[in-house]
């Protein structure tokens, strides 16, 4: 059998200035580097510095993940770290977090990574979940909110838009996989969703982002009444830092007054 070749530098640029619809010439403007040398470079008839590959990932807006895929490829160490939120060096972040978790009570909130498994709850959130399903049953999806909210045994039975808000989260799914393309974990994710009844049928959403997309509306039936939610998403990226890039704290907020009085009555 033979061993599949691992990518070169040639390989993974050319792949990403593709993902990116960047011509050789285009990437040369943005980075201010001549085309023949981008030509050089995806050829390997030139091979790169550390620092053209940072400044070319840079350019391209590749995420710190697959930075370091890059400055592999290209014979160098990866220098974005990633680390557990339970590492003594997070400790500080970790606190942080809990901390504005927190001061959503009574409120949900929660922190997810790149493949939207949840990582950080507050009490809210938790029990929120406990009310419309039992959470042995909700351990089935390991602890992933995409699953969980897109699976017909999860949360869909108890979202009256269901259609609506799952329509939102798949796009926005999609297009984390289109900006990540070498991404192996959110491929199959969108696979497994993607092949759940209903999925494939959800309406088509614009090609370019709406301003309201940004605020996932939620209409869940709880105990025979009505909960109006709406997300709020904000991202926790550094610049430097591989864990901190990948994180997202999103929060549930009441539509209106009654939700507001539902909502602190099950969670409060």
């Amino acid at each position: 059998m033979t061993a599949t070749m691992a990518p070169t530098f040639g390989d993974v640029l050319r792949q990403w200035r593709r993902a990116r619809r960047a011509s050789q010439l285009e990437l040369s403007a943005m980075a201010e580097v001549s085309q023949r040398h981008i030509s050089f470079l995806e050829t390997g008839k030139a091979a790169p510095s550390r620092e053209m590959v940072i400044h070319l990932a840079t350019v391209l807006d590749v995420p710190l993940r697959e930075r370091n895929g890059w400055l592999a490829s290209a014979g160098f160490a990866g220098v974005y770290p990633e680390r557990g939120l339970d590492e003594p060096a997070m400790e500080q972040i970790r606190h942080v977090l809990e901390l504005i978790l927190a001061a959503h009570e009574p409120f949900p909130a929660y922190v997810i990574d790149r493949a939207w498994n949840l990582v950080l709850t507050n009490q809210a959130a938790t029990v929120l979940v406990a009310q419309l399903i039992d959470p042995a049953h909700a351990a089935q999806f390991g602890g992933n909110l995409l699953r969980l909210s897109l699976h017909p045994e999860g949360l869909r039975p108890h979202l009256v838009n269901w259609e609506e808000a799952a329509a939102v989260l798949l796009d926005r799914l999609e297009r984390e996989t289109l900006q990540r393309p070498t991404d192996l974990a959110l491929k199959e994710l969108l696979g497994e969703v993607g092949a759940y009844p209903g999925v494939a049928q959800l309406p088509a959403r614009p090609d370019t982002p709406r301003g309201a997309d940004l605020l996932v509306p939620l209409h869940f039936r709880i105990d025979g009444g009505d909960l109006k939610l709406f997300t709020t998403i904000a991202t926790i990226g550094a610049p430097y830092d591989l864990t901190l890039e990948e994180l997202r704290l999103e929060s549930l907020l009441p539509a209106d007054a009654e939700s507001e009085a539902v909502l602190r009555q099950v969670t409060g």
